[in-house]
């Protein structure tokens, strides 16, 4: 993993603990005891994920969460807090927080939020790559999909194994179905008549692989 995470917390102990269990899970972490040094540091390194506490001396979490979205809008943020009310969610969402942890929370809870709120970073990411609306529009297909897939595990492949796998003996359909996968530049074709998934179709697929998981 290459996703830094930085913790903001003045008490010493927890902002530590954070570290220590992100770090032994293979995260980068920076941290700092208040919202000013944060603030500093972004200027020049930004993080992927932010994890701020409510409560501090000086500047506090409600106050920092505003200027820190404005600033840097791609930077998800999970709010550490020890009133976890409805009305302090809604209020924390309102300015900008993308997930709190309410005090006290277990190790496994830091871990499954922050790796949550780092894959939803990387699928707004992948839909903000150019071409992408095109690109989502043109996978609404079924069979389009399933080549899609097919090529993404196989490698490489001629028209009439493709044909073959997808068991489809309409050819002129799926060589339909292959153009428009060309010009939506999720697939090549190469000299030698062998199909390929490019980089954009290979983003396409961890688009779809975190769809999935989010909708089960």
């Amino acid at each position: 993993m290459n996703e830094t995470i930085c913790v903001i917390d003045d008490d010493q102990d927890l902002r530590e603990s954070i570290s220590e269990i992100l770090e032994a899970n293979g995260f980068r972490v920076i941290s700092f005891e208040n919202a000013e040094a944060a603030l500093l540091e972004f200027q020049s390194h930004v993080p992927s994920l932010a994890i701020v506490d409510n409560m501090m001396p000086g500047m506090g979490g409600m106050a920092f969460i505003p200027i820190l979205k404005k600033e840097h809008p791609q930077v998800k943020i999970v709010m550490i807090t020890a009133f976890s009310t409805v009305e302090n969610a809604v209020s924390a969402m309102r300015i900008g927080v993308d997930d709190y942890l309410a005090k006290p929370f277990k190790r496994d809870d830091l871990l499954v939020t922050v790796r949550r709120n780092l894959e939803e970073l990387k699928f707004e990411q992948q839909l903000a790559a150019p071409g992408i609306d095109n690109a989502l529009s043109c996978l609404s297909n079924q069979i389009r999909r399933q080549i899609l897939m097919l090529l993404s595990s196989k490698g490489k492949m001629k028209f009439m194994d493709i044909t073959r796998h997808l068991k489809i003996s309409d050819h002129t359909k799926v060589n339909f179905h292959l153009k428009n996968l060309k010009m939506n530049h999720l697939v090549s074709h190469d000299k030698e008549k062998f199909y390929g998934i490019t980089l954009q179709g290979n983003k396409m697929i961890d688009c779809l692989s975190m769809l999935s998981k989010n909708i089960s």
